[in-house]
This record gives C-alpha cells, sequence and structure tokens, in this order.
C-alpha cells in the first residue's frame, strides 16, 4: 500500500483536492480549491483537475510519478462510466469519465462516487473508524448523499436519498434544502428526518448511522430530537472527506 496518495473531490461549485497520508489520514500539503467551470463540461473539469494537479506537484511534500490519485465525482459510477450528473453538465451521464481522466492527466486514477468517498473516509479515518458491522453515512445537503460500509468494505452507489416514502423521492421532503426551502424548524425538519431514518432502520438495521454534509456542524440543533434505536452521530471530517476517502481509496487503504 502506498504511503500517500492525491485526493481530488469534484463538486458542482468547486473542486479541491490534496496530497494525503493516507496511514494517518493528515494531509501533507495544502488544500487547493478552484471553481468548478461554469457549466461542469467534462474537458474544462478535466483541465481544472490537471491544475490542481500541478500547483500540487510544486508543494514540498510533492507528487510522485506512482503516487496514487483518487477523483470523487457527483455522479453514480459503475467500472468508470458515470450514469447521472449532479450539478454539472449532463454531458457526464453515460460518459466513459475514468477513460476521460487519465487521458487528461496522463495517469491512472481511482474513480468513485462522491458520498462513497466521504463515506468511506469516515470509515477508516473518522467516526466510524474501527467500527465492525454495517454503517450507514447519510450526507445532507441539497440532496441526500448515502454510502454503505460493512466490516470496512464500501458498497458502492447506495443511492439511498432516493427512497420513495409516502409516494414521493424522500430527499425531496429531508434534505437540508427542503428545511431552508419551506423555512422548517429544526423541530419540523427533524420529524422528517425521523421518518427517513426509521426507514432505513427498517431496511437495512445498520450498527451505526452517521450523518455529515455541512449541517452536521448544528448536529446539536437536531439529532437530539431523533429516537432511533440505532446509534447515530455526527461526521467529523466535514470539507475533508472527499478527498480523504478519494486518497484512501486509490492507496488501498
Amino acid at each position: 500500500m502506498a504511503h500517500k496518495a492525491v485526493g481530488i473531490d469534484i463538486g458542482g461549485t468547486g473542486i479541491k483536492g490534496a496530497i494525503v497520508d493516507v496511514s494517518t489520514g493528515k494531509l501533507l500539503s495544502q488544500r487547493i480549491k478552484l471553481p468548478t467551470p461554469h457549466g461542469g463540461e467534462p474537458d474544462a473539469i478535466v483541465e481544472t483537475v490537471k491544475t490542481i494537479l500541478s500547483r500540487l506537484g510544486e508543494e514540498d511534500s510533492g507528487i510522485g510519478k506512482n503516487d496514487p490519485v483518487g477523483i470523487c465525482f457527483p455522479a453514480v459510477v459503475v467500472t468508470g462510466r458515470t450514469l447521472s450528473a449532479a450539478n454539472v453538465s449532463d454531458r457526464w451521464i453515460g460518459l466513459e469519465a475514468e477513460k476521460l481522466f487519465e487521458a487528461g492527466i496522463k495517469r491512472d486514477i481511482h474513480f468513485v462516487n462522491d458520498a462513497d468517498a466521504a463515506g468511506y473516509a469516515e470509515s477508516v479515518y473518522g467516526a466510524a473508524r474501527k467500527k465492525k458491522g454495517l454503517v450507514l453515512v447519510t450526507t445532507l445537503g441539497t440532496g441526500i448523499g448515502t454510502a454503505l460500509i460493512y466490516n470496512g468494505v464500501l458498497v458502492p452507489n447506495a443511492e439511498l436519498g432516493h427512497l420513495e416514502i409516502g409516494g414521493v423521492d424522500y430527499e425531496t421532503q429531508a434534505a437540508y434544502s427542503a428545511k431552508e426551502r419551506e423555512s422548517l424548524s429544526w423541530t419540523d425538519w427533524a420529524a422528517r428526518l425521523q421518518v427517513y431514518f426509521d426507514t432505513l432502520v427498517k431496511l437495512f438495521h445498520p450498527d451505526l448511522i452517521i450523518v455529515g454534509g455541512g449541517v452536521s456542524k448544528e448536529y446539536a440543533d437536531f439529532l437530539p430530537l431523533l429516537k432511533l434505536d440505532v446509534p447515530i452521530v455526527p461526521a467529523t471530517l466535514r470539507n475533508n472527506a472527499g478527498i480523504l476517502g478519494a486518497a484512501a481509496l486509490a492507496a488501498g487503504k
């Protein structure tokens, strides 16, 4: 297993990357963040990733030619193809994205869904470190991203934010964006989260649920309102989770 790796986290508004000590989960470089190109077109995003890698190569720790590179992306990723696209161009749908990145940056990569990367990071370095059994990680933001990790092994592309509950795609009701859009109180939003997490528990019986996303910083306002038979805790890695998870998966951590 490599000692260090590069993690790149691509989002709808920003693309960030850093060099990671995969044995500890510590950043070995500054975290570099650039805006996602307007429209989120494939070639433009590849060029932005190339710029980040070039700037990381100028860091004191540097990037070796054999250092693994992991890239996480807001889409369902199956054998290197992006089958969806969230807040980026629809041209990503059905694209051989892994091959596009490898051709653009001229090196092999590990390509993974962004929620999977963030969830895996929590299992290796964060709130689920050394936790056995089934861990379910949710990110509450514009939508609901999810990741499943069983005994430290990632089960990819668990799109559980799109569960149909009460006849609707429930992320439209329970994502943090719904709280903002409808000006819900913490209590009213927690009531919707209760329905969502009750459904997840009934279907999967996880040993631990982790809640991430920007709102996790305010976990004290809503997590204590939930009544579950399963432990539910806030994520700990916040903005670095995607970088850390992508790097760890690339390095075989």
